[in-house]
């Protein structure tokens, strides 16, 4: 398990246990990237607040159903996501902002079951298996990209599997020919294909195109495979990220526009320019009362 998953995971458990240190550090850590999250797609900073003040309350009411196989941050971007559009379907409105032509491709879901109860535990735990080996996979493809520094065919596959794109727009985006974005497309799929049949030769199925891309999709989506660390985003906020990261990194920003990325560096510019423990304070004073009845 990754380090931070650890932390993560060591910090929710003292949460659980009643610990206000614990929840004031988890306050403390995540409140400012919520807070640039909420406040690009609402209309004003009040309504920003409430939402990740309800975000947080939100988070202990399910503490219980947290799986520590997930992302703590993603875990608690989609509680976010979820109070935003409870919001504005009580008001009848839409975001303020998204990324432009994401066809919903951020908020993607897999439709509801209708078999039995029992089947339908049984589905889901075969779901949640192939849903964890191709994320496995996808993570083995996308390192092996990154350590021979191959970012131009990783500009391609992000585009095509994690937001949608249809091969012209991706080319026309990255000023490639369409034809080469076809061929990016289909060594990837090779070899995510021989990954699986490594592993497990039945999951193949997963990449049949028609059905690939949602399911890859959803799984990127969910795993964070090509977020960005806090501390590359740093590095590229004060302009000393070398090449081809910064390529990268500002491709990942501004053309993928991974709405955690954009918001975790949001919140790295507040804490340059003017930040303080005010809103921190305020969600953990509001919110800490619900921790109590959690125990």
């Amino acid at each position: 398990m990754d380090p931070v998953e650890n932390a993560d995971q060591f910090l929710v458990e003292q949460i659980r246990a009643g610990s206000e240190s614990a929840w004031r550090q988890l306050i403390d850590r995540f409140t400012g990237r919520l807070l640039a999250f909420a406040r690009a797609r609402t209309a004003g900073l009040s309504d920003a607040e409430d939402l990740v003040q309800e975000s947080f309350v939100g988070f202990l009411q399910s503490i219980a159903h947290y799986d520590p196989a997930r992302s703590l941050e993603t875990y608690l971007f989609t509680i976010l996501r979820h109070k935003l559009y409870d919001l504005l379907r009580q008001r009848k409105m839409k975001l303020v902002s998204e990324p432009a032509d994401s066809g919903e491709w951020w908020d993607r879901v897999v439709p509801g079951s209708t078999e039995t109860p029992s089947g339908h535990a049984m589905q889901q735990e075969t779901e949640r298996q192939q849903a964890q080996l191709l994320a496995d996979i996808l993570r083995q493809l996308i390192h092996e990209l990154r350590d021979r520094d191959a970012f131009d065919d990783l500009q391609v596959i992000e585009l095509v599997f994690f937001a949608g794109k249809r091969n012209l727009d991706v080319g026309e985006l990255l000023d490639i020919d369409q034809k080469a974005v076809a061929g990016i497309k289909f060594r990837a799929i090779q070899k995510l294909q021989g990954y699986l049949q490594q592993r497990e030769p039945s999951v193949t199925s997963c990449l049949d195109e028609g059905r690939a891309d949602l399911t890859v999709a959803r799984v990127w989506r969910e795993n964070r495979l090509t977020c960005l660390k806090r501390s590359t985003l740093g590095s590229y906020l004060l302009g000393v990220l070398d090449e081809p990261w910064r390529s990268y990194t500002q491709f990942h920003l501004d053309v993928v526009g991974c709405p955690m990325c954009v918001a975790n560096l949001a919140d790295l510019q507040s804490e340059e320019d003017t930040r303080t423990p005010a809103d921190q304070e305020r969600m953990f004073q509001s919110s800490v009362g619900f921790l109590k009845r959690t125990v």
